[in-house]
């Protein structure tokens, strides 16, 4: 088979039919794994990952759902695919029955035992979902399970088309169609191929299209190991009712359990081959039949004629959905430990550059008294003390315990955002809100720094109030308007517009209030 599309462009009405077509797009990529990966190649294995993948559906089984769908449609009358699936399958025929038959009604019927992550992607792409309780993996033709069920609703209904991956034959066909002969073209010197067994359609494919291509290559199933789970693959005896000619599509058969699949799939991305546990799951059991074979002394039986075995293993999968099961099926000294990790249930709220104001700007907002605009309010953190020596007019105050003159920002320390966070949150609340009446308000927050006003400003805004901060905080006001401290009286009368020396009379009265007092004394008043 070859490609007619070497720019690898797609264009006009039926672009991403073309996008998705195996006759048309290059071939899915064939990868020679790294030396790290191949503890074999010293004794002349070569071992390449068929990156499945890497189709556009990103899996394995958008080939199955292709041909079924080709074959099982019924034109002006299908108006709806159910299927019992695990996630890639019923994934696939969503985007292909959509892409290439116009049918936007698919239903996804599938074990209560799925991971919350597979069923928000199956949400994602649109499904119709249907749990059903008992056994994961059902057999088949057992009537309680989910796959019967879908099978009948197909059956009842004319409209419904349940394409059944676990009978209907174009599963493996695709595979006998597409993916052999795409593996044979890009290494005909191919001696060994493997593949994992769920429907085990993908094997049955290769199986079938190697015994009579290339009948020389050594056809390799991978089962899950008794009593363990990897996503997708089945059981050997979950295979018996699977009646696919599987049996004649293989010459032998490894079982691999959980732990390696996902650990080796880990290596696999952290290499460059980016896949998921089934992946991992399917190079795991060639290289236990690798072993095998050579701790028996017949591995060089598998070679060519240049002594080079050259082994492919099928890539089915990305990891994305599968990352909370790597973290429950890998040792922990794989992650690095997350640095900071506290902060991750603190400072939960966005920020806005827009939301921070230079401390000229500060005052001129806050001493507007333009009656259309609302009244500004400014609120001051800093410590009773340091407020009261110091002070913009007419602002509350409301000090932080969590902070001091020498406090350090809370964005270059963890716990100090934390501790900060956590009492401005709390501080916050509606009835500190209402205390002060900010609601509707126009918000100033002003501290030392102003970062620690930037983190109030955030909870604030989340609070639905309109607030913004002053960069650089007092010390920034003061540096930037030296007036602020050389003479408090002159600076407020051309702040706030007032000339009537009367109303510049100090007041020392704190207002009190259960939240902390207001001043309203000038700043540096003598």
């Amino acid at each position: 088979m070859s490609s007619s599309n070497h720019l690898n462009l797609y264009s006009g009405p039926n672009a991403i039919q073309q996008y998705f077509d195996p006759e048309i797009h290059p071939p899915l990529p064939l990868v020679e794994i790294p030396q790290t990966l191949n503890p074999f190649y010293e004794d002349g294995v070569r071992i390449f990952a068929k990156m499945m993948s890497m189709h556009p559906a990103n899996n394995v089984k958008i080939m199955p759902a292709m041909n079924m769908l080709e074959k099982n449609v019924k034109p002006g009358e299908t108006g709806t695919v159910v299927e019992y699936s695990s996630g890639s399958t019923v994934i696939s025929l969503a985007l292909a029955s959509r892409v290439y038959h116009g049918i936007r009604d698919v239903r996804a019927f599938l074990s209560n035992k799925t991971t919350s992550p597979k069923l928000k992607l199956m949400q994602f792409f649109g499904l119709d979902i249907t749990l059903f309780g008992g056994p994961s993996q059902p057999e088949p033709l057992d009537g309680r399970g989910g796959i019967h069920r879908a099978r009948v609703l197909g059956q009842e209904n004319e409209k419904f088309l349940n394409p059944n991956q676990y009978e209907n034959d174009g599963n493996w066909q695709s595979h006998v169609r597409w993916t052999g002969p795409q593996i044979h073209k890009q290494l005909p010197g191919i001696n060994l191929l493997c593949a994992g067994m769920g429907t085990s359609g993908t094997m049955t494919g290769l199986g079938q299209y190697f015994k009579g291509a290339k009948p020389s290559v050594t056809r390799l199933g991978v089962c899950t190991a008794a009593g363990d789970r990897v996503p997708g693959p089945r059981s050997f005896a979950l295979l018996a009712p699977v009646e696919f000619p599987w049996r004649d599509s293989v010459d032998a058969i490894e079982e691999v359990g959980s732990e390696d699949s996902f650990s080796l799939s880990l290596r696999m991305c952290r290499e460059g081959l980016i896949c998921g546990p089934s992946s991992g799951f399917n190079l795991q059991g060639l290289l236990n039949y690798l072993g095998k074979r050579k701790a028996d002394g017949t591995l060089s039986e598998l070679a060519g004629p240049n002594g080079i075995l050259n082994c492919v293993f099928i890539c089915c999968d990305l990891p994305y959905q599968y990352i909370d099961e790597y973290f429950d099926k890998v040792r922990s000294d794989e992650f690095h430990t997350i640095k900071n990790h506290s902060l991750a249930a603190v400072d939960l709220y966005r920020y806005d550059e827009a939301w921070e104001l230079e401390p000229t700007e500060a005052i001129a907002r806050f001493a507007e008294n333009d009656p259309t605009k609302p009244s500004a309010v400014l609120v001051d953190l800093r410590k009773p003390d340091d407020f009261i020596a110091s002070n913009v007019p007419g602002s509350y105050n409301l000090p932080l315990q969590s902070m001091n003159a020498s406090t350090p920002s809370p964005f270059f320390e963890a716990d100090v955002l934390e501790r900060q966070w956590k009492e401005i949150d709390s501080m916050l609340s509606a009835n500190t809100i209402s205390a002060y009446d900010l609601a509707c308000k126009n918000v100033g927050v002003i501290c030392y720094k102003g970062d620690t006003a930037r983190v109030a400003t955030s909870i604030l805004r989340a609070k639905g109030i309109t607030a913004s901060s002053i960069k650089g905080g007092f010390g920034a006001l003061t540096e930037q308007l030296p007036d602020l401290q050389m003479n408090g009286r002159a600076l407020f009368q051309q702040w706030s517009g007032i000339t009537d020396a009367k109303n510049l009379d100090l007041k020392s009265e704190l207002m009190s209030s259960n939240m902390g007092p207001r001043h309203e004394v000038l700043v540096n008043a003598p």
